[in-house]
């Protein structure tokens, strides 16, 4: 029998400094079996980092074809492919064929070995590129529960998360960003 995903529902207060933007949002995830608490938090952050009304999750790790995030069009077409981790070229080259932005958000220890090793050959596909400190999601994932209230703040590089027990500060860096 096939393991099922594990539900968690989100009350997000976000605090966008960066962009001026105030909001709140209802939010369900479905984690995966085989993902890990800081991926999971990777894409709640990814969520909030380029929150749009529009911006939605999607079946990520059981749908190979699918970004972790997207924003479509009213028509369906893809607007935006949010994929997270270390993708290979061959995966970031179709989504800038079916995508008109690609952001990329990498979370593990591994991101700067693989930043050298395909700067050069991605950004010319991506709008955006951005790592995300892993010992600080390591603490987030800490602290989850299966319905949590946060408060997310975006101001400089920097994503201050209040879970109402803890704080936390989650550096976020810029790879690489198209002006």
């Amino acid at each position: 029998m096939a393991l099922k995903p594990t539900i968690y529902k989100f009350r997000i207060s976000l605090s966008d400094m960066n962009r001026d933007l105030y909001t709140s949002s209802n939010i369900t995830v479905a984690q995966h079996p085989s993902e890990n608490e800081r991926r999971l938090c990777a894409r709640i952050l990814a969520y909030c980092h380029g929150y749009t009304e529009d911006l939605e999750f999607t079946k990520g790790l059981s749908t190979t074809d699918e970004p972790d995030l997207w924003e479509k069009e009213l028509h369906g077409d893809i607007r935006r492919w949010v994929e997270l981790g270390e993708p290979d070229l061959d995966r970031v080259k179709k989504a800038s064929r079916v995508a008109s932005r690609v952001s990329i958000y990498g979370y593990n220890t591994s991101v700067d070995q693989w930043w050298q090793q395909n700067q050069t050959k991605i950004t010319g596909f991506c709008d955006g590129i951005y790592k995300i400190d892993s010992e600080a999601l390591d603490q987030f994932g800490e602290t989850l529960t299966r319905t949590m209230d946060i408060s997310v703040m975006l101001t400089g590089n920097d994503i201050y998360v209040d879970t109402g027990s803890d704080s936390i500060t989650i550096s976020i860096e810029t790879l690489h960003a198209e002006d």
